[in-house]
């Protein structure tokens, strides 16, 4: 018997075994609801029983908001990898590396140029899965580069905010951004072009103090955390137990920090008819006759290969 139990049988059992994916199904933090993988993603990410929105990575991001899910990637300039050659438990480029073989991508913000419902806009995306989303060099030259060439094009510039804070493995290098980050957006605002702010769950720390919180319209995704310091850091600061829901976006709506608190599948239409408005264009019909695909998804470009961004009756 103990050579059937000890052989035979394991020999079975990894035959008929199935490999299966681990983000097969996935459980929802609201409700605890088990929803199929595929749904969840052919729903934007959203829960379709709990309406909770989970995390969307940038290409997904940028797939949902731009026409025919087509985009140009713009070039962003390369910087010092690890300036300071820190190190903790691991080395900062050895997490910087980790980081980039996971997501795809070469550092938290993805930024690109495309037509939405046929008027050209840059938008760019806060991927929180890289480093917590958090706002280094490399960033912040993302943020500024994503703003110059709004300006070039004389485009609305959209960004969507995911992040734990400023990266603390960069210092004083990635606090200064901040700075950076609101110098170019008020180049934007010279130059009368609209600035529109996404804030997605989570957006705390430098981010908030910086370019997050200084939309010409602040729109919110349901239940999003926003804020600087955490609740618990605040309650032990002030010694005061903060109201419910503090913190979330349906609660900075009530009390005028953000202007709209708007769901993910309604997400495109608002911004659109938000850049229309700010922008004074007229409409365009896209609903009967979707617009031609502007180039190959995720081109690369520089500033310089776009064609002017001329909003099309």
């Amino acid at each position: 018997m103990n050579w059937l139990t000890n052989v035979v049988r394991p020999k079975i059992r990894n035959i008929l075994r199935r490999e299966t994916p681990e983000n097969l199904w996935i459980k929802c933090p609201d409700s605890g609801q088990l929803v199929f993988y595929k749904d969840v993603e052919a729903n934007q990410f959203v829960i379709p029983g709990s309406n909770y929105h989970m995390r969307m990575g940038a290409v997904a991001r940028l797939k949902s908001i731009f026409d025919n899910e087509t985009w140009f990637d713009v070039a962003l300039p390369e910087v010092t990898a690890d300036p300071l050659k820190f190190s903790d438990e691991r080395k900062y480029s050895d997490r910087v590396k980790d980081a980039r073989a996971r997501t795809g991508l070469n550092d938290a913000i993805k930024v690109g140029y495309g037509k939405l419902e046929g008027a050209a806009v840059v938008v760019a995306v806060q991927d929180f899965d890289f480093m917590g989303g958090s706002l280094g060099m490399a960033a912040g030259e993302a943020i500024v580069r994503g703003l110059e060439l709004a300006v070039e094009k004389k485009s609305p510039f959209i960004v969507f905010a995911a992040s734990g804070g400023a990266r603390m493995q960069e210092g004083i290098l990635s606090l200064m951004q901040m700075p950076r980050t609101i110098v170019g957006v008020q180049m934007l605002r010279e130059a009368k072009l609209p600035y529109i702010v996404v804030l997605t769950n989570p957006t705390t720390g430098g981010v908030t103090a910086s370019y997050a919180m200084l939309g010409d319209v602040q729109i919110a995704e349901p239940g999003a955390l926003i804020g600087f310091a955490g609740a618990r850091v605040i309650e032990q600061t002030i010694r005061e137990k903060l109201p419910d829901g503090f913190q979330r976006a349906e609660y900075l709506k009530d009390h005028g920090m953000v202007d709209m608190v708007v769901h993910r599948h309604d997400l495109r239409p608002t911004l659109a008819r938000l850049c229309r408005l700010l922008t004074k264009s007229p409409a365009v019909e896209t609903a009967s006759k979707p617009a031609a695909p502007i180039t190959t998804p995720a081109q690369i470009i520089s500033g310089a290969d776009v064609a002017p961004a001329v909003p099309q009756a």
